[in-house]
């Protein structure tokens, strides 16, 4: 008679947008003997009902990370200088790098001795205090909702930040064929703006955004072709005495939270690796690090070229810069307006949908179709609110943004996650990796604090 074995039935898991979704059927053998033959291996365990191979996870953090935040890089490169942005916009790159890697290891390390096949990025800082020290455990319910604040308070903001790009893009627009457009009232343009989005976000479900996000992705590369080819054809034109190289401290915090908000994709990052059967994401040749190789290397080109095409002339995003008389410039507003539009309630899911599955169990179910249309309605409401008080100043809310959001998602909870993963093993010799941890979040902090100075400071100049 063969010796009988314990199974745990893992339990379905709600889910949002930040994870996979799991079946109640996965049963996991805990036998002892079992356990130190094999450790377990979440991917394995993984049942999902559309998969992501390599290309595929590849090409979604490329999306998610070359939007139109790269059109403001080069001003970020202004901020800073030609050499030290440059410099910078690589250490950044490798900096977010890292802190995703250790995001989606501390989420592995959590998992396989949990015996849980995946978790998102909220559900990973619970599980790490609940398997913390004993002092920590009664905490994971605050780090869960706190990382959901943070990502909720990003994205809308984020969006906050469309909503200006789309509102700048338009008047630009208008105003090469009604001169009067100019001096529109732009809170009109906002409500108007305001309206159509309270309708376009409705749809609820990702698959019918698909078709939305396609004509988005195609007018990003029209405005981004139409740009590159400005900015080559006028290279021979440049007086490089006019470009500065480095531009002391006053320039640093500006440009770190402009290429933070830009290059940041953190909130993207655990759906994409929870999508993925096969253990691919991490590893010298993984995902992350070929998509972030694309990745710097765009921002980096077009920051730097970007800058030393216009010089101190270099608007708060690159395609002010272009000509308002000619025909193909135009099409670069339009189009940038309408990627913009289009993308705005691909963003604006994410947090809506984190809110709703907090509030719809207080919420008869009758009523939840009601519930969720007002409350898309008033978001977007809320929304154009802070995008109407930030007024056109888009570069300062762009820094604003960066600096408290991007620094904490990013990198201040990555850092503190791995500190608390790893207390029981030890962080490496000489402590290497606690030295490590606390420097980033002290960056983190000190990005946040000076990015965000800065930034109200140029507001209230405004």
């Amino acid at each position: 008679m063969g010796e009988k074995k314990n199974h745990l039935a893992i339990p379905k898991l709600e889910t949002f947008n930040s994870k996979t979704e799991l079946v109640n059927t996965l049963k996991i053998d805990i036998n002892p003997q079992n356990d130190s033959e094999k450790l377990y291996q979440p991917h394995e365990h993984r049942i999902l009902s559309h998969p992501n191979n390599f290309l595929g996870a590849f090409l979604h953090l490329v999306k998610s990370s070359l939007g139109t935040g790269i059109l403001a890089v080069p001003r970020a490169f202004k901020s800073a200088g030609l050499i030290v942005g440059l410099v910078g916009n690589i250490l950044i790159g490798i900096l977010c790098t890292h802190t995703v890697y250790i995001l989606v290891q501390t989420s592995e390390k959590v998992c396989q001795r949990g015996k849980i096949p995946s978790l998102g990025f909220a559900d990973t800082a619970e599980e790490v205090f609940k398997q913390g020290p004993k002092r920590l455990r009664p905490w994971s319910g605050f780090a869960k909702t706190f990382v959901e604040i943070a990502l909720v308070s990003t994205y809308y903001l984020g969006v906050a930040v469309y909503m200006v790009f789309i509102s700048v893009s338009l008047t630009k627009l208008f105003s090469f064929y009604y001169p009067e457009a100019a001096a529109w009232d732009r809170y009109a343009l906002k409500l108007i703006i305001m309206v159509l989005l309270m309708m376009l976000c409705q749809i609820r479900e990702i698959k019918h955004m698909v078709p939305f996000s396609f004509i988005a992705n195609v007018m990003l590369a029209v405005a981004f072709g139409i740009t590159g080819y400005y900015i080559f054809s006028g290279l021979g034109e440049v007086e490089k005495g006019e470009l500065h190289m480095g531009n002391g401290f006053a320039g640093i915090p500006s440009f770190f939270s402009t290429v933070l908000f830009a290059m940041e994709g953190i909130g993207t990052i655990m759906p994409v690796e929870n999508s993925m059967p096969e253990r691919q994401f991490l590893g010298s040749c993984g995902v992350l690090n070929s998509a972030m190789v694309v990745i710097v290397f765009f921002f980096t080109s077009i920051g730097f070229l970007g800058y030393y095409r216009y010089g101190e002339l270099t608007e708060v995003t690159i395609t002010k810069n272009l000509p308002d008389g000619e025909i193909p410039a135009q099409i670069v507003q339009a189009a940038i307006a309408i990627s913009v539009f289009f993308s705005f309630m691909l963003q604006f899911y994410i947090p809506t949908d984190i809110m709703w599955k907090r509030l719809r169990n207080s919420i008869a179910e009758d009523r939840h179709n009601l519930a969720q249309i007002l409350l898309r309605i008033i978001m977007v409401a809320v929304v154009t609110v802070v995008a109407i008080a930030g007024g056109e100043d888009l570069g300062s809310l762009i820094d604003f943004v960066g600096a408290i959001f991007f620094s904490s998602l990013g990198f201040l909870i990555p850092a503190t996650l791995e500190i608390i993963v790893d207390y029981e093993e030890g962080w490496g010799r000489y402590q290497w990796k606690l030295i490590k941890n606390v420097f980033i979040i002290f960056l983190a902090i000190f990005a946040m604090v000076s990015g965000s100075y800065y930034a109200a400071l140029n507001m209230i100049k405004k």
